[in-house]
């Protein structure tokens, strides 16, 4: 882990500078009258239909939900879970630092924003991200809500178990993993945003709500996979989240909308096309990945692919003492984010940098602070240093430079080269 922390795409400019369980549970709740009703994003519940006077309201059903388990059904979940496709473990990972480190960020501080990964086909953009999984910490949800709501926050809360919590009862708390959600290309708008039944709120009164990915993926991951060809009209779906936090479903004059904030993490390949410059602004940090050229790494690759492939269960078993290490060290540095400082004049350096490369918006400000804070907690220190915002900061930067679509992505050497000028 060692060699892990403080790399970036920058390693041989800053050598030569100076040292700085799912069961089909379906639950419903009453509406309010029409008087108290609002529209669309306005309502944090979410639920809006208008009403005539007289009329009884809709009831909302949400299914899909899954539901606290009992110890038996928690022992079928893990010999499940066992038997499905093992993981390649994150620790075994050779090289590709960058990427690595910068996912490692976000999930110590998911309000970074996100990586984008674009590289060279073959080079283990997909692989990385799927290693994630076996890393990331456990969170507080309500039992059987759909959108894994924050039992603490009701504001940001599913519409039943807001409902509830205004009503003052009491929500079941359970542990779970952070969920990693993948959003294939060919995936249709309903499916990622979810549906309502039209014909059941017309035959029988109920407003049925199914949840889509987007749902799935609220305080998870949502991974897309060769993102630069996802259709336009998915990329405005993901746009709209990713900027309001919530995703809203209307269908004829109903409208249900449901937090949705979640971590973006896009791969692809350049040689397929760029990104708009407005999806990847959205994207709190970029990381580049090559193909290794050192033949000795590449044997070394190869192997231990190898190995993984002749006995997973083996190999996986060698990686669990660094597994497990670094499971420890993402949980500390979390733990320990919000006691680390970043001195005033080095946030007014950041920002010059920002300025001075003429980053459009506050993002690149925002998400240097947080990256920084980031590293320098999974460093397990208390303050940021200069290394760690010039280990960062072309991550956070350099797709922030791309005015023109047409344009490629800079390599990150104008931006550390600004970060020398300012904080020499």
């Amino acid at each position: 882990m060692a060699g892990l922390v403080g790399i970036s795409s920058t390693t041989a400019i800053l050598a030569s500078r100076p040292h700085f369980s799912d069961s089909s549970k379906s639950s419903c709740f009453y509406l309010p009258t029409a008087r108290g009703l609002s529209y669309g994003k306005k309502f944090c519940g979410g639920i809006s239909t208008p009403f005539k006077k007289g009329r009884s309201p809709f009831h909302v059903s949400i299914s899909n939900v899954a539901t606290a388990t009992s110890p038996d059904q928690d022992q079928k979940l893990a010999a499940s879970k066992e038997s499905q496709r093992p993981v390649y473990p994150f620790a075994a990972i050779v090289g590709q630092e960058e990427m690595k480190l910068c996912l490692l960020l976000n999930v110590i501080d998911p309000k970074i924003g996100g990586v984008m990964i674009m590289g060279d086909r073959g080079t283990g953009k997909s692989t990385t991200v799927r290693s994630l999984v076996d890393l990331l910490p456990e969170i507080n949800v309500i039992a059987g809500d759909a959108f894994n709501s924050d039992p603490e926050d009701p504001e940001v809360q599913g519409p039943e178990a807001r409902e509830k919590s205004l009503r003052g009862e009491q929500l079941p708390v359970v542990s779970v993993k952070i969920n990693m959600v993948d959003l294939p290309l060919g995936a249709t708008e309903d499916r990622v945003c979810g549906t309502i039944d039209i014909e059941k709120a017309l035959t029988e009164g109920v407003k049925a709500f199914e949840p889509g990915l987007l749902a799935k993926a609220n305080r998870g991951i949502l991974y897309v996979d060769e993102v630069n060809l996802l259709d336009d009209h998915l990329v405005d779906v993901l746009l709209d989240s990713a900027a309001s936090g919530w995703n809203t479903v209307e269908r004829e004059g109903i409208s249900i909308s449901h937090p949705a904030r979640f971590i973006l993490i896009g791969s692809g390949n350049p040689e397929e096309g760029e990104l708009r410059p407005q999806l990847l602004d959205r994207f709190g940090m970029h990381a580049q990945v090559g193909t290794v050229k050192d033949a000795e790494l590449r044997v070394k690759i190869v192997e231990e692919r190898a190995r993984f492939d002749r006995n997973p269960k083996e190999f996986r078993e060698t990686y669990n003492a660094e597994q497990e290490k670094l499971q420890q060290q993402i949980y500390s540095a979390r733990e320990s984010l919000s006691s680390v400082k970043i001195d005033h004049e080095d946030r007014v350096k950041i920002s010059k940098v920002c300025s001075e490369l003429n980053v459009d918006g506050l993002r690149g400000d925002i998400v240097t602070n947080r990256a920084a804070r980031a590293l320098a907690a999974l460093k397990g220190r208390d303050k940021v240093t200069a290394e760690d915002i010039a280990t960062v900061i072309p991550n956070c930067l350099r797709h922030r430079l791309r005015k023109d679509p047409l344009e490629s992505i800079d390599s990150g050497l104008l931006v550390i080269e600004k970060f020398y000028e300012i904080f020499s």
